[in-house]
């Protein structure tokens, strides 16, 4: 799968000594194995290397900020990225999950200073979940590409 950028093209950076932990929720993984493909294509365009990826595979989108916080914890990693898909149903449940989850992965990326790409998706239905997850629009793809951009930002300072 090749991506089109559609934000300015980031110039490739030299990933090799990179270490990135990847949480990925098995919860609609029809819409969350796509994104990860996007990640990792991304990392691989920008040189990390495949043995300094660790893909964890969750339950659902609830439990990715217990992995992402386990994953900072071990300061093994030098960014994260967090997929999951969140699809409005019937009930008032996705609105409590997607705050949630929004709300601790930020609190893990300040608490232990590391970036997390966040593709964690909340769509209406899945018409809209499976366009955010393939081709131009792959928000795996653009999360990885936001910690290498946050990453390079941080070499500057």
């Amino acid at each position: 799968m090749r991506r089109k950028n559609t934000q300015k093209k980031m110039p490739v950076m030299d990933g090799g000594n990179l270490e990135v932990g990847i949480a990925v929720s098995l919860f609609n993984d029809d819409i969350t194995k796509p994104m990860l493909e996007g990640a990792l294509l991304c990392l691989e365009e920008n040189k990390v290397r495949k043995d300094n990826i660790k893909v964890v595979f969750v339950p659902g989108s609830f439990e990715i900020p217990y992995f992402c916080q386990k994953l900072a914890k071990s300061g093994k990693y030098d960014a994260l990225i967090a997929i999951g898909c969140v699809i409005k149903g019937e009930t008032d449940h996705y609105y409590y999950i997607a705050g949630e989850v929004s709300r601790a992965i930020m609190d893990i990326s300040l608490k232990y200073e590391i970036p997390v790409g966040f593709a964690i998706i909340t769509t209406n239905n899945l018409s809209q979940a499976k366009d955010r997850a393939a081709g131009n629009n792959n928000k795996g793809y653009e999360a990885a590409e936001a910690i290498l951009r946050v990453l390079r930002s941080e070499a500057v300072l």
